[in-house]
């Protein structure tokens, strides 16, 4: 017998006396009491995502802390997106379609929640929150608007 076919033989063989069996693998005996492989764990440091789509848009995302999100999204031309984070558990969003948008979002503080939507021409928004849990969503569906929206706690 050769070596190589020898050794396969042999791994077989192991392999069946060890007694592992596929009801055993269907079992979650092992995992702790409580444990849910459905959820994901809070997400540790900073996690950043820019996507964009058109000409001439400008886009920052800065973040100092843990636990923090921070998206922009934008498909259009001649649009501004700032997101600023400072602090734990903040999680801002911005996106915009069309030309000539601006939108910013601040946060300091923990626990805090900030969407910015822009659908149209010309639009202007910002968020700023300082504090803990703080949330607020701006939608804009239209042309030429402006919102400003200050939370502190």
């Amino acid at each position: 017998m050769k070596t190589p076919t020898a050794a396969l033989l042999c791994l077989l063989l192991l392999c069946s006396s060890a007694g592992v069996r596929a009801d055993d693998l269907m079992e979650n005996d092992d995992l702790g009491p409580g444990t849910d492989l459905g959820e994901l764990p809070p997400p540790v440091g900073q996690h950043a995502l820019i996507d964009q789509n058109g000409q001439a848009n400008v886009a920052l995302l800065q973040q100092n802390g843990q636990s923090l999100l921070g998206t922009i999204v934008q498909s259009g031309s001649n649009q501004e997106a700032y997101i600023l984070q400072q602090g734990n558990d903040l999680m801002a969003m911005i996106n915009q379609q069309g030309s000539g948008n601006n939108a910013a979002i601040t946060q300091n503080g923990s626990h805090n929640r900030a969407q910015i939507s822009q659908n149209g021409n010309n639009n202007d928004a910002s968020i700023d929150q300082a504090g803990t849990g703080l949330s607020s969503a701006v939608t804009q569906s239209g042309n030429g608007m402006s919102v400003s929206v200050k939370q502190y706690r």
